[in-house]
Formats: structure tokens, sequence, C-alpha cells
């Protein structure tokens, strides 16, 4: 049977099979000491990767935030990985790190998230778990404080400018070539979409330039006095740059490129992070299900696409990596109905049958962690299901495009299913903190 093959899906006897499986391997989850089994049995791995179903939800949000403050506190992890661009979670890395020119508060920090879509980053759901890290960081030595650190490729132009300023304060000379080779960039406005659809119609690109002065950091890194830290933002800066370019140039041509591009970036990043925190370090990653899984378990292989969840197995083997997946049968979710539109509070209605959700909530509908690894190979719940992926643009009517055939032991070691979830809480719609429900009443 193929991964695609959706024919065994919602067979009544199939389904009353897998969710039997479910209520005999699966653990409650009520309460942050239920995590227990996941702390000990993922706590000594290299990476922890922690997905979500929707970039919307805030109990997602929640129970990623509870388990990584438990890796840190009693694995001793080193650092948390995001799917946000590096500049902007910069920001954030220097707040929780009490690092010099950082901002005056954590909202301040958020508030610089002007990126649409604003939401994923700019929450109270995650500024509580930032306010928990700065006061957890308070009590550890400069060097053992755990940074917040952006993997994406989108901040083309935020990076381009943060070199040139960098270069401006350790070598003028070098600032001075570098706005000259960005400024191949002018005409697009700093704008990257409107850089990418120039080359639909002169195809003439600025690689050359973003390679160079990634070159020329690197040239001048041993030489630079200005802080370890601070070189490694500049020359990731650079990165981000040069990859940025590539993957706006390759999603002119409208294929799989740009998002194997990004996810290699992500990726790359992810080992300079572990690089630059030591030998030893361990690093938690947050993005979508569609990073996190190991592609390889779904039809995204098919159609010539990789993600992370695929590549740091590869490179690292399954024994030093934990891929945890979420998901969810029905609730609320913050989205958009087209690209660039206004959020909205969505409805998440009953998830399709026969999917991983309904399974999950045909084995009694409680919120539960049901780690994958040993399943017996004739287990129901190693047959390919779906599982649903919701994007930051979201049709509720349209819900049978938003499942992705998987094997669910194969796509992740652990997932958390909560039944009914609610939407996230962005700081735009939520001004007043003092009408947000308290999110961590356990604490972290």
């Amino acid at each position: 049977m193929t991964v695609q093959d959706r024919t065994s899906w919602t067979e009544p006897g199939d389904i009353e099979a897998a969710a039997a499986g479910v209520r005999s391997r699966a653990h409650g989850l009520e309460h942050p000491d239920d995590l227990d089994r996941l702390v000990e049995q993922f706590g000594d791995r290299k990476y922890v990767l922690l997905g979500e179903a929707s970039h919307g939800t805030s109990e997602y949000y929640r129970w990623r935030s509870r388990l990584t403050a438990r890796l840190i506190r009693e694995k001793g992890f080193s650092f948390v990985a995001v799917e946000g661009d590096w500049t902007n979670c910069y920001e954030l890395n220097r707040y929780v790190k009490g690092l010099p020119e950082s901002p005056g508060t954590v909202r301040d920090a958020l508030e610089a998230f002007d990126r649409w879509p604003t939401w994923l980053w700019a929450n109270w759901e995650v500024l509580e778990f930032l306010d928990w890290l700065e006061i957890h960081n308070q009590s550890a030595a400069e060097e053992e404080r755990i940074g917040v650190y952006g993997l994406d490729v989108y901040s083309l132009f935020e990076s381009l400018v943060a070199v040139v300023d960098y270069l401006e304060d350790v070598d003028p000379d070098a600032a001075a070539e570098a706005r000259a080779a960005y400024r191949c960039f002018e005409p697009y406005g700093d704008d990257a979409q409107e850089y990418a659809r120039a080359l639909r119609m002169v195809p003439e690109t600025c690689e050359d330039e973003v390679v160079e002065i990634l070159t020329r950091l690197r040239e001048g890194g041993a030489a630079d006095d200005h802080g370890r830290d601070d070189y490694f933002n500049a020359e990731q800066n650079a990165l981000v740059a040069k990859n940025a370019e590539q993957y706006y140039r390759e999603m002119v041509r409208g294929d799989v490129d740009s998002w194997n591009i990004r996810d290699r970036h992500m990726v790359e990043t992810l080992d300079r992070l572990q690089n630059h925190h030591g030998a030893d370090a361990k690093g938690i990653v947050w993005a979508h299900n569609t990073h996190v899984g190991d592609a390889r378990a779904t039809d995204m292989e098919a159609r010539g696409r990789l993600n992370v969840g695929q590549l740091v197995r590869e490179r690292e083997g399954r024994a030093d990596v934990a891929l945890v997946g979420m998901g969810s049968h029905r609730g609320s979710v913050v989205a958009a109905d087209s690209w660039g539109a206004r959020l909205e509070e969505m409805t998440v209605p009953p998830a399709q049958e026969g999917s991983y959700e309904h399974v999950f909530e045909r084995a009694g509908g409680d919120d539960c962690v049901l780690v994958t690894e040993n399943l017996p190979d004739d287990s129901p719940l190693v047959r390919p299901r779906g599982h649903r992926a919701i994007g930051v643009v979201y049709h509720p009517a349209r819900e049978a495009g938003n499942y992705v055939p998987t094997v669910l032991p194969d796509r992740y070691d652990a997932f958390v299913y909560l039944d009914e979830t609610s939407a996230l809480h962005p700081l735009a719609v939520h001004v007043d903190p003092g009408a947000v429900p308290d999110l961590y009443p356990w604490g972290f």
C-alpha cells in the first residue's frame, strides 16, 4: 500500500481497530506532569522538533512551550530555533539573553513582527513563554543563557540592511562594497515579492552580489573584534540574503524547488546554531508539522519535496532526533482566507472520517500523547491515513484538501492529540492583557 492510497481510510472495521490501538497505547494529557514520558524518552537527543497542525491554535503553542521549558530545565537544551525570520527573532534572542541594545520589553520585540502573517509570533502565548525564558536566563551564566533564533529565509532586505549596519562598525571599506553590491536590489523598493515578480520580465538576478558579500564577510571574520555573537549574527544575515535571493528566484518558476530551498536553509541554520553553541549543544525546533514530520512518510516525497524532519533524521540518525507532531479533532483557529488578508477566527470542523484525528476522537476523545516508536508492523495505526494540515490561508468549507496522506509512526516519534482546540491570541486583536485568559495556569 502506498502512502497516497486512501482506500482504507473510511473502512469502519479498520477505524475501530485503530481506535482500539490508541486506547491501549496512548496516555492522557491534562497537566504538564503528563509530559514526563516525552521528557525522559527524548531528553537526551540532539534535536527535538515540535510540530503543530496550524499556526493559529493556542493549545499547540501552550503545550509546545511547556515541553520546551521542561527540556531546558531538566535536560539542558541549549537553544530554541523557530519557523520565523532571523532578523526579527534575533531581537527576541537579545531580549531573553539580556544582550546589549535589546528591546525594552518582550512586547516591544514582538510588535516588530510586521510581516504578514504577524500572528505567528506576535501573540500572548509566545509572549508569556519568552517572559518565562528571560527570567530563567537571569539565574544563568551569560554563556549558558538559552537563546531564541529564526530558521526562515524570507527576510531578504532586512538581512541586507543588518549586514551593512554591522560592517559600518567593523570595516567601513567592506560596508561601502556591500552597499554598492546591494544596490542591485534598489529598483525593487525593499520588496522581495517585487524582486521575484520582476524576474518574470527581466531575468537579470542579483545572485552574484549576495554571494560576493557573504564570501567577503567570511574572509574577514577572523579579524573581527566586535564579539563572537555579533559576527555570527552578521554572517547568518549574509547567508539569509544569499539563500533568500535564491528562494525568491526559484519561486518565480512555480515548482517545488523554492520549498526545498527553504527547508534546506532551515537545516543549514540549525546546523550552524548547533556548532555555534558547542559540540554538546542540543536544540529544540518549533515549526509546522509539514516541516517537522518526516516527508518520506507522506505524499510529499512523490511530489519531489523534502523537509526539515527528513533531512535532520538522515544526517543525525533516528536515535539522535525526536519528531513530535500535533493535531486536533475540532475547534477554532486564527487564519486568513487569502494571502495577505486580514486575520480571522475561524471554526475548525470535525475531522474527516478515517483520518488520524477522527481515529483519536473515536478512541475516546481525550487529550493524549501516543509514542509511536515500537508500534507493531501489523498495527492499524501504521496504515496510511489522512492527517489534517491547516495553513495561514484556510478555508474550512474545503476540508478535503487539507489532509496529508501519512504513515503516523514513520512521520513522528510521538503524536500529541488535543480533542478540541481554541484560537490563538494575537497581540493585534487582544490588546488588553487583562482580557486574555490565564494561558499557563500550571506555569511552565
